[in-house]
């Protein structure tokens, strides 16, 4: 990359210039991210610790809040970083490589919406035969090809972007590094990375939106034909909670991706809600406001205090014991 690059770094403006406004940014985005990182482990461990949600829905959730901590991570340190910093510079290596995980964290997160949102229409829509539509192989394949589909993604766009030549200027006017950030510095013609970026945007999600669209619209169907208003409530909150996620992600990402780069504030506002906010809410609106997550809570949190009530009625007991073999032994 050096020998095809006459400068080798690139500045970050990021969200502001004020250095008071960026100590309070500094504070708030920093709260963000370690709220993120406590819901999200929070999310995963609850859910490898009750075997009551060893299930589909809750090991598709569970990918979820790990893609979630590695969304936020990619971006969100090196901006607390420059909050900081005098100099908010970046490798032209480090810009690329942060491109990479953030679009490989991007796609991958968007295919496994699109599973999440076949799983509630097979639980939903044939419950007699979820269990067996929604069996550990499948869901297992499509965690997989999740993964593998936003890995592809990610290789093939950033391989074409290393071949770029970057001669100045070397500002980026964002606090991270995005491919559409990228292409007006290059001095070197970004019409091919631009279409193949654009492209396999849409090709992503024209393969994971028509699933999510029918099978939303089969639920919605079902949730209308339930006789029970307790039962309609239920089915109808579950399934809200997953196409709010999916309108937050989707409708975001597919707006900074396709529409050309300007370096407008409206694309750092929508780059810190498809990359920072909603890493942080997916665990409260698909998770923690579930009730089997809070029933689950109080299961781990009741067996917390009996365990510790155990060890502590042991308590004395093994100290007698223990006093008894010294006596002995003396």
């Amino acid at each position: 990359m050096k020998n095809l690059s006459i400068i080798d770094e690139f500045v970050l403006l990021g969200l502001s210039t004020d250095p008071d406004i960026q100590t309070m940014l500094f504070v708030l985005f920093l709260g963000i991210y370690l709220l993120t990182l406590m819901g999200n482990l929070m999310m995963i461990l609850v859910i490898r610790a009750d075997p009551h949600l060893h299930t589909p829905m809750y090991f598709f959730l569970g990918h979820l809040s790990f893609l979630d901590i590695c969304y936020s991570s990619v971006t969100v340190p090196k901006m607390l970083q420059n909050f900081l910093s005098q100099r908010k510079t970046i490798s032209v290596w480090g810009c690329i490589t942060q491109s990479f995980f953030f679009i490989f964290s991007g796609g991958t997160e968007g295919c496994l919406l699109s599973a999440m949102a076949y799983d509630r229409y097979a639980a939903i829509c044939h419950p007699l035969l979820y269990t067996v539509i929604m069996n550990g192989p499948l869901c297992s394949a499509m965690v997989s090809a999740a993964w593998l589909m936003g890995f592809l993604n990610s290789l093939v766009n950033n391989l074409c972007a290393q071949s770029l030549r970057f001669c100045g200027p070397n500002i980026i006017s964002h606090f991270s590094c995005e491919l559409p950030s990228l292409f007006p510095l290059s001095c070197s013609d970004t019409t091919p990375n631009t279409i193949l970026l654009a492209g396999s945007t849409a090709f992503l999600g024209l393969v994971t939106l028509p699933p999510i669209l029918f099978s939303y619209s089969n639920i919605i169907l079902a949730i209308l034909s339930i006789s029970s208003s307790k039962g309609r409530g239920k089915a109808f909150s579950t399934c809200s909670c997953h196409l709010t996620v999916v309108l937050l992600s989707y409708g975001t990402a597919l707006f900074r991706y396709i529409s050309p780069s300007s370096g407008s504030v409206l694309e750092r506002v929508v780059s810190i809600q498809y990359g920072v906010i909603t890493s942080l809410i997916n665990p409260l609106i698909c998770s923690f406001k579930n009730q089997e997550v809070k029933a689950a809570l109080q299961r781990i949190q009741r067996q917390q205090i009996r365990v510790s009530g155990q060890e502590m009625a042991k308590g004395p007991f093994f100290y007698k014991r223990s006093n008894l073999q010294v006596e002995r032994t003396l």
